[in-house]
């Protein structure tokens, strides 16, 4: 969180806003920074940049709303595939990122988490991520959660993994096995579901993203792209969220 010159609405922007029925946790796949560059006639690294700052200013309006937990999809396991340049320079803005906004958000009492497949990345990185989560590890404002070589499916997998072996070792037993003792396996364990998920650009998918967390999570589409979302994207967001009668499954 430098202390760049915001580029979003003011603070007004939170009219209308009940505060006494925010979202405890909020998920987005920030999606859309290389159509944004495209439709500048920019090279995509571009969008990348633009969209750090816009996860900037979104961190900022949780923090002045008092929404506990914040998860966004930065790098999915199916990002691999994309070009050798895109991936190289994906990960070098990270790690540059990382290590510019890192004492900002711990001045601001953020935690970061990284989920994902970590052990899988790069010793360098892995390091970045480690001392991250150590400097911040005790800040309690909001939990920031970045899904890093992230897959819902690879997730569930692992998941069963651990339970396998947990069960092989006589830790849990698996016919008394239920949704909470489950959820403690997923990387999330111990957060909230999230409540409200936000997928920019428009696409209506969920992208292998959470599957298991976001079982009741209600889903809000926009089509601005994520360099473009600022705080009056996110106010119309938590407006259609409060406008929702949240039900779990039962009947009205």
């Amino acid at each position: 969180m430098s202390s760049k010159t915001s580029k979003i609405d003011p603070a007004n922007a939170w009219e209308g806003i009940d505060p006494k029925r925010l979202p405890q946790h909020v998920a987005v796949i920030m999606d859309g920074n290389r159509r944004w560059a495209l439709n500048r006639l920019l090279p995509g690294k571009h969008g990348h940049k633009a969209g750090v700052e816009t996860l900037r200013e979104l961190v900022k309006a949780c923090l002045d709303l008092g929404i506990g937990y914040l998860t966004v999809y930065a790098f999915s396991t199916e990002n691999w595939n994309r070009s050798s340049d895109e991936v190289g320079y994906l990960w070098a803005l990270f790690e540059e990122s990382l290590l510019k906004e890192v004492e900002g958000l711990d001045e601001h009492g953020v935690r970061m988490r990284f989920i994902g497949e970590i052990d899988e990345l790069n010793p360098k990185i892995r390091a970045s991520i480690q001392q991250a989560e150590s400097r911040t590890g005790s800040n309690a404002k909001l939990t920031l959660n970045i899904a890093m070589n992230y897959g819902g499916r690879r997730e569930i997998l692992e998941v069963v993994k651990a339970v396998s072996r947990a069960a092989k070792a006589g830790q849990i037993d698996a016919d008394s096995l239920d949704e909470t003792r489950l959820s403690s396996f997923f990387y999330t364990a111990g957060q909230p579901d999230p409540d409200l998920l936000i997928r920019t650009s428009g696409e209506q998918r969920i992208s292998n993203y959470l599957l298991w967390q976001l079982a009741y999570t209600e889903i809000y589409i926009t089509e601005t792209l994520w360099p473009d979302f600022r705080r009056g994207d996110f106010r119309l967001a938590l407006l259609d969220f409060q406008g929702r009668d949240r039900r779990f499954g039962a009947r009205p």
